[in-house]
């Protein structure tokens, strides 16, 4: 079974992977690392705000995801610190926030995109927050670049919540109340339940 984790910059996904990791060693946590496809984009000096790049980056990061929800599916148990359905929707989404609803990316990359399509979790927990309570989050961890941070929050968030919660695998927590080990105990609750309804 894969499972993944979904939300906003600052709203505790990569801390609540971290709790699964320690407390349930039947789960094999895959982490975040995009540090690959970074490398390619910068080393072929591919700009996003460019539309042939744009397409040619995408592409390098459909195929990591998919690359990536491969691996997991050789495991029992997984979950993803976002999976494939967070390229899915910042592909599509992602023009139009930066001021390029004219860009066709659809039709350019129909076959990489159904190719994401068919790697969905089975189910997903989006985790959410008060936009505020981001924003403090954000400021108190100097430890990541969260550079997009503004960009996401103002123009990619929104389209996101509502993109998700037109999808019917996915599950709603909201940490704007929640300690990050609060956070981590409900993602884990959340996890084990999931496996427990598949057994």
């Amino acid at each position: 079974m894969i499972l993944a984790l979904q939300g906003g910059m600052a709203v505790g996904k990569t801390t609540a992977a971290r709790c699964v990791a320690r407390h349930a060693p039947e789960v094999t946590v895959f982490f975040e690392n995009n540090d690959e496809v970074i490398a390619q984009v910068r080393r072929r000096g591919l700009v996003k705000t460019n539309y042939p790049d744009y397409l040619e980056i995408q592409r390098l990061w459909l195929d990591h995801a998919v690359r990536r929800y491969q691996a997991a599916a050789a495991c029992p148990h997984a979950l993803l610190d976002y999976g494939p359905e967070e390229i899915l929707f910042y592909t599509l989404h992602y023009p139009a926030s930066a001021g390029h609803p004219d860009w066709d990316v659809a039709g350019p990359l129909a076959r990489e995109l159904e190719a994401a399509r068919q790697c969905m979790p089975r189910r997903i927990l989006f985790l959410d927050a008060a936009d505020p309570q981001l924003r403090r989050r954000k400021e108190g961890d100097a430890a990541r670049d969260r550079g997009f941070f503004d960009h996401t929050l103002t123009h990619l968030l929104p389209a996101k919540r509502a993109w998700f919660s037109a999808l019917d695998r996915v599950d709603w927590l909201d940490t704007t109340a929640l300690s990050p080990d609060q956070t981590g105990a409900a993602v884990l609750a959340w996890v084990q339940g999931c496996l427990a309804a598949k057994e």
